[in-house]
């Protein structure tokens, strides 16, 4: 989250800014992240910074798969990557491991 909020004033200063109203994230299920740890680390690291008293917004992005047999994408709701046309193991994972700062509202 700290990476994201420097990353974030960067850009706004670059842009003449000085505040940051609103960052928007998106974050994949399968990142490995807590949207919740996100909101509180957001609270914390953000004292003291332009985004200070901001909004922080989380996307969140399901995991979708690929099956090869079927040509087909599909959501992973419990994880094991099973195709529900065929039956299928194999699917390729194609979104749910995103961690990226989307926009972001400044003055």
């Amino acid at each position: 989250m700290q990476g994201a909020v420097m990353a974030a004033e960067q850009t706004a200063r670059a842009q003449g800014a000085s505040r940051i109203h609103r960052l928007r994230l998106r974050v994949g299920q399968l990142s490995g992240v807590v949207p919740e740890a996100l909101q509180f680390a957001f609270e914390a690291v953000s004292l003291g910074t332009m985004a200070e008293g901001g909004i922080l917004e989380i996307e969140n992005v399901p995991a979708t798969f690929w099956c090869r047999h079927c040509q087909v994408e599909f959501p992973c709701p419990d994880l094991l990557p099973e195709c529900p046309h065929c039956g299928q193991m194999d699917g390729e994972l194609r979104q749910g491991r995103e961690l990226e700062l989307l926009s972001m509202e400044i003055s």
